[in-house]
């Protein structure tokens, strides 16, 4: 054999060898797909072919391809391990959040791991000035071949044998049956084809009675303790005294775990099932815009909306996806006291902001905010005795239920009819105390406020909800009916 058909032989083998290394692995007695596996072949010879092109050296060129795709098995068995999740499609959208906000995600990867990426990224730095060929020969066969493959990729994606392929948004199973970057190619291409559904009817509210004032808090990583730890003394008092006046409450069915706070903002926001989303369900906020109409904003005809986030608007494209759903300002985190302590604006300012919002509105107003207080990593340096993450958990989503308290009683004094939403945005992922398997549903309650501030009870049990199924809650509760 030639010395580059040794190469290329040798980068086809590693990529199989690599991709054995993904969880979720096949089922016992089972592999991956042959189909999964002409796909990888495809997408390593045309990464190969662009570092040829690039690097004019082949074995550079072979390394920075399975250097490459080391790397995203490493991150993808490392969120695996913590949300519960295969890398996806969507989270290549997420480089450059990566990049300005790197303590939401580098803390979820061990302290080994980062050293190996740092060393691998030195190595194939020092590897491409070493190796660096000024041959105009290789660098134009990079190319030719970088053009032959995705040539031959997409044809291979157009025959019927792969035409079936992934008909249905099941990451883990995929990644499973077929490999980590043929799923995430599949899936990318179901999800290119996905159509934008039809514009609903906007609703306006009917009667006095109706209230005028709508706060929807969407509360970060706030779980019931007695759930997570099935200990009744870990009790929330402010989250049990408002599910016994609740209009309604109950649990709300979360698809994330420890992260994609998007999901269920989208849910909550937009008021589009997951089973209707398709493959845009694991990132709806890359086609949020798209769907403007179906945000709650745009279906309050004739309300004045306000989204309030202590954090920067351009995380997920708020910025941009909010004003488009219908939102008249954004309050971003220079609208909020500065935390005197630990690295986020505290609940307890959200809730000052937001009663300071409800008291100036003048007409029919929609408030919603989003809390980051009790985001992770819950690290020893929180102040904690011993350093137990239990317990910097526990702190501060009791923080968060005094904010569910302050704000009762805020919008009380308001002497307005209202409506007061509160619910977790997914259940936190702490190292050795919480993991993504079993139940992952989040606490909501929903208050109703009458014009003299009295809170009206439901009298009702408990009622579970996706985050789609609180949006429709929400205008079942201005309109007088179900949407």
């Amino acid at each position: 054999m030639t010395y580059s058909g040794s190469i290329i032989a040798a980068l086809l083998l590693g990529t199989i060898m690599l991709d054995l290394l993904v969880r979720p692995r096949p089922v016992r007695g089972t592999s991956r797909s042959l189909a999964g596996a002409v796909l990888m072949c495809c997408l390593a010879l045309m990464l190969f072919g662009g570092f040829l092109a690039l690097t004019g050296g082949m074995l550079v060129a072979a390394a920075m391809t399975l250097g490459l795709q080391a790397a995203l098995v490493v991150a993808s068995n490392a969120k695996h391990v913590v949300l519960g999740e295969p890398l996806l499609f969507t989270d290549l959208a997420l480089v450059g959040a990566i990049v300005r906000h790197p303590q939401f995600y580098w803390s979820a990867v061990p302290l080994w791991q980062r050293w190996v990426a740092a060393f691998a990224a030195a190595a194939l730095l020092t590897l491409l000035a070493w190796l660096f060929v000024p041959d105009p020969l290789m660098h134009l066969a990079g190319l030719l071949l970088t053009g032959a493959t995705a040539a031959l990729l997409s044809l291979v994606l157009r025959s019927a044998w792969m035409r079936d392929l992934a008909p249905v948004p099941d990451a883990a199973g995929d990644v499973a049956r077929h490999g980590l970057q043929p799923t995430m190619l599949l899936h990318w291409r179901r999800w290119r084809s996905s159509t934008d559904p039809a514009a609903p009817a906007p609703i306006a509210a009917l009667g006095p009675d109706e209230p005028a004032l709508i706060v929807i808090v969407q509360c970060e990583s706030f779980a019931d303790p007695v759930d997570l730890f099935g200990d009744p003394a870990l009790a929330l008092p402010a989250l049990t005294r408002a599910r016994a006046d609740a209009v309604q409450w109950g649990r709300l069915h979360v698809s994330g775990f420890g992260a994609y706070t998007m999901r269920s903002e989208y849910g909550v926001l937009w008021g589009r099932e997951e089973e209707a989303l398709g493959f845009r369900r694991y990132d709806p906020f890359l086609t949020a815009i798209r769907e403007a109409e179906h945000a709650l904003p745009r279906r309050l005809s004739g309300w004045r909306s306000l989204f309030l986030h202590p954090h920067d608007l351009r995380f997920y494209n708020r910025h941009r996806i909010m004003p488009a759903g219908g939102f008249a300002e954004l309050l971003g985190p220079e609208r909020f006291a500065a935390p005197q302590s630990g690295r986020y604006v505290t609940d307890a300012a959200i809730a000052d902001t937001i009663l300071q919002q409800a008291g100036a509105a003048a007409g029919p107003t929609l408030i919603y905010a989003v809390t980051i207080e009790n985001h992770g990593p819950w690290a020893p340096e929180d102040g904690v005795a011993g350093g137990d993450l239990r317990q910097s958990y526990l702190r501060l989503v009791r923080r968060g239920d005094a904010m569910l308290a302050q704000l009762r009683e805020g919008i009380s004094a308001l002497r307005k009819p209202a409506l007061l939403v509160f619910f977790g945005d997914h259940r936190p992922s702490i190292p050795g105390v919480t993991h993504p398997g079993g139940d992952r549903h989040t606490p909501y309650v929903m208050l109703r406020f009458d014009k003299d501030g009295q809170v009206q009870p439901g009298g009702s049990g408990a009622a579970d909800l996706t985050p789609a199924g609180l949006h429709h809650a929400v205008l079942a509760q201005v309109s007088g009916s179900a949407d």
